[in-house]
């Protein structure tokens, strides 16, 4: 399979190229189930195309808690097929699909309670370790232990002494949530399906009652293109409504946003060696391993404001501090957050609240024909509901359609990985570089690691680390434009790498040198590098001030002072 590269070039014609004629599929929604929609379609042979208004993930996909699980508190609520569903999946992607992305992690879940609660919770994790292995995609993950009071300290010495009576651990896994969706839409662009970004849906192509296609918005270059399709798959996630009000058309269900916010902490400020699951009085609270970091979220509350820039509020960020610092011996202050960021989940809604019940569950209809639309549905799941939404679009096809194959098909990078983290120490000798910076990059590129190191070759300084975000080589903010499709500063720091949210200063000190680094990929002048640092500092600034704020009403005022970049 040959490898998709997402420049500057390649953008431009794959708009080019979904104008000139009839596509099968137009996907429209760059997030991870608008990708996992064009993949499921590209490999099944079908031409497809795939449109995202910003960013890829730049959404609900790049702000979630970044995690692989199968919802340990659904089996609670006896939702034993959506835990099982999110268990397959889960193996699927550590074991086959995406083993370079999506790794193990540990959690910790305190008990409280002698007797009963070891019993009751107890049962509960060995149910879920049982269906995890009968799903048959369970095998790779260590089976859960129970822990007595003074081993859980052991392993977790930041919680307080009184905070538990004893423990269990378990394990699920995690990835990073942006970087994933950018490898499925590079993967789908592998299988020939046509994907650009910065591109937004306007308007949609009617002939009669059938919806035959788009009108499409190119946000970088200007002008519109018709693109032509025999089924649109709406995949726009919390924005779900918005795009079927361009048809004028409300559909059977709703799509409304709940907010989470999460906290992003270095390692030292909490002394373990697992990540931690606590109850809380709404929902749990995770405190995730991220790199030389810790994630701690997440909230749960109704958003009705701006959903391209959610904000988080003082409140929110206090409510976060104050649950974590329930447990922990030493306790979280503001000055300790490095970063923070705030997603929105979409959640179905019925027309009534007997239907809300739906909300973590997805759905597929078919309100027009020529339209279908997915919505709902959790990250882990996003295969099962591209299959759903193509399984849908086939109907509206007049050909025969082959069965969903993206059960056996890995990502761009996940084929010949182990075989290179087997060689990572001769790697690295080759390339010059500490082991540590090619195992960071095979478990962000994979086997697309060499690709990375191509670039060091031919300009050694790209071996040399990002001067005031050191995780990052510089080869990886130019490759993110010449490879990866981003098209702006805030792309390279906010998703193809996280500087943004695992650095105190939220990557304005990296700005400049990664602006000067991609300009020439992107064919800035002098006056575009300096608005991207503008911009890219205003934004910042709007989110700490956000931040400040004791609301949900004026946090969003507050951020809404930085629009979007556009260019000159």
């Amino acid at each position: 399979m040959k490898t998709a590269i997402l420049g500057p070039a390649q953008r431009a014609e794959a708009l080019a190229r979904m104008a000139e004629r009839e596509l099968d599929v137009l996907v429209v929604g760059g997030g991870v189930v608008g990708a996992g929609t064009a993949l499921d379609a590209a490999t099944r042979g079908l031409s497809t195309g795939l449109v995202e208004a910003r960013d890829w993930a730049s959404g609900t996909s790049s702000r979630s808690s970044k995690l692989i699980h199968g919802g340990l508190r659904y089996l609670e609520m006896l939702d034993f097929a959506l835990v099982r569903e999110a268990l397959k999946e889960r193996g699927l992607l550590l074991e086959r699909l995406a083993p370079h992305l999506v790794k193990p992690v540990p959690f910790l879940y305190p008990l409280q309670h002698k007797g009963w609660e070891r019993w009751y919770a107890g049962s509960g994790v060995a149910l879920y370790d049982t269906m995890s292995i009968s799903s048959g995609h369970g095998r790779g993950l260590p089976h859960h232990r129970h822990l007595s009071h003074k081993r859980a300290l052991q392993v977790a010495p930041c919680l307080k002494k009184d905070a538990l009576v004893g423990a269990l651990q378990y394990y699920d896994a995690q990835m990073d949530d942006a970087r994933y969706v950018a490898t499925m839409v590079r993967t789908a662009a592998a299988y020939d399906a046509q994907v650009a970004n910065r591109a937004r849906v306007v308007g949609f192509l009617r002939e009669g009652e059938r919806v035959v296609g788009a009108r499409v918005q190119d946000v970088e270059g200007g002008g519109e293109y018709e693109i032509r399709a025999q089924q649109v798959v709406n995949a726009t996630g919390v924005w779900t409504d918005d795009t079927q009000a361009l048809i004028g058309e409300r559909g059977q269900f709703h799509v409304r946003a709940s907010k989470g916010i999460h906290l992003v902490v270095p390692k030292d400020r909490i002394h373990s060696t697992t990540g931690l699951i606590l109850r809380t009085e709404k929902s749990v609270l995770f405190v995730i391993p991220w790199g030389r970091h810790w994630i701690v979220g997440t909230t749960d509350t109704d958003w009705d404001l701006d959903k391209a820039h959610p904000a988080a509020s003082s409140a929110d960020i206090d409510y976060l501090l104050e649950h974590v610092n329930a447990v922990l011996a030493t306790p979280l202050t503001r000055d300790d957050v490095e970063g923070v960021y705030a997603g929105l989940r979409p959640l179905l809604a019925g027309e009534s609240d007997a239907t809300s019940k739906l909300s973590r569950e997805h759905t597929v209809a078919h309100p027009l024909p020529g339209l279908v639309v997915v919505a709902g549905g959790k990250y882990t799941t996003y295969r099962v509901m591209a299959k759903d939404a193509v399984d849908e679009a086939v109907h509206g096809l007049d050909q025969r359609v082959a069965e969903s194959v993206t059960e056996d098909i890995p990502l761009v990078g996940a084929e010949g990985y182990r075989a290179l983290w087997n060689a990572r120490a001769r790697i690295a000798a080759r390339a010059g570089l500490h082991v540590a910076r090619i195992e960071h990059l095979l478990n962000r590129y994979g086997s697309l690691t060499e690709e990375l190191l191509e670039l060091v070759v031919a300009d050694p300084s790209l071996g040399e680390p990002l001067a005031a975000a050191d995780d990052y080589l510089r080869a990886e903010a130019v490759y993110a434009c010449t490879h990866e499709g981003a098209r702006h500063l805030d792309d390279v720091l906010t998703r193809r790498t996280r500087i943004s949210i695992e650095t105190f200063d939220r990557g304005t000190r990296s700005a400049r040198e990664v602006a000067e680094l991609i300009a020439p990929a992107l064919g800035w002048d002098n006056e575009q590098i300096e608005k991207e640092i503008t911009h890219y500092r205003k934004r910042v600034e709007a989110e700490r001030e956000s931040q400040r704020q004791p609301d949900d009403l004026t946090a969003d005022a507050a951020r809404l002072g930085a629009p979007d970049i556009v260019p000159l």
